[in-house]
């Protein structure tokens, strides 16, 4: 246990996985949603963390604390590859929207409280469109130390800066979020 955030209080420190499959498998989700900000399309997100996943199992002999920095890493690089290389898109903006074999998306809610469902849906949806209005590094900043409580030192080295960067960014952020979501508190 450590003493984390901004409050002091103390937080539990979830135990290292113990095969680089496991990480993978508990990073999968939180993985394709800092794709899909990043890269605005499910489709490309997704060969994005596919692509991320394969190029960290040539890493598996790396010590399990170093896993989450390089994979944000590996996969934030993977995200710029696909922007410079043109692949991205903006096909989310189009209305009728429809996947890759040409079919309407469905975006049917199969769970047991469709309410709730809908509520986080919306939520996620209002906070991942404020964080698109950030800029990308801002964005990164902000995803890797809130949503995926890296400590400074694992982001910036995700991040490929320095820990002041990593602060600068993030407050930046925090602020410009602030601002977007202030009536949605």
């Amino acid at each position: 246990m450590h003493a984390g955030g901004e409050s002091g209080d103390v937080v539990a420190v979830p135990p290292l996985p113990t095969s680089l499959e496991q990480f993978l498998a508990g990073i999968d989700a939180r993985a394709f949603r800092f794709a899909e900000l990043g890269l605005r399309h499910r489709e490309d997100a997704l060969d994005a963390v596919q692509d991320s996943m394969m190029k960290m199992l040539g890493y598996r002999d790396r010590p399990a604390s170093e896993w989450s920095p390089l994979f944000w890493s590996i996969l934030r690089n993977r995200i710029i590859d696909i922007q410079r290389r043109g692949l991205f898109r903006l096909r989310w903006l189009l209305p009728g929207s429809t996947d890759k074999d040409g079919e309407p998306v469905d975006w049917a809610d199969d769970s047991p409280d469709p309410s709730r469902t809908n509520d986080s849906r919306e939520a996620w949806s209002r906070i991942s469109e404020a964080l698109r209005t950030l800029p990308a590094r801002q964005r990164e900043a902000f995803t890797l130390r809130v949503l995926e409580e890296l400590d400074v030192a694992d982001t910036a080295r995700a991040m490929g800066c320095s820990e002041g960067s990593v602060k600068t960014h993030l407050s930046r952020a925090r602020e410009a979020l602030q601002r977007q979501l202030e009536e949605f508190r």
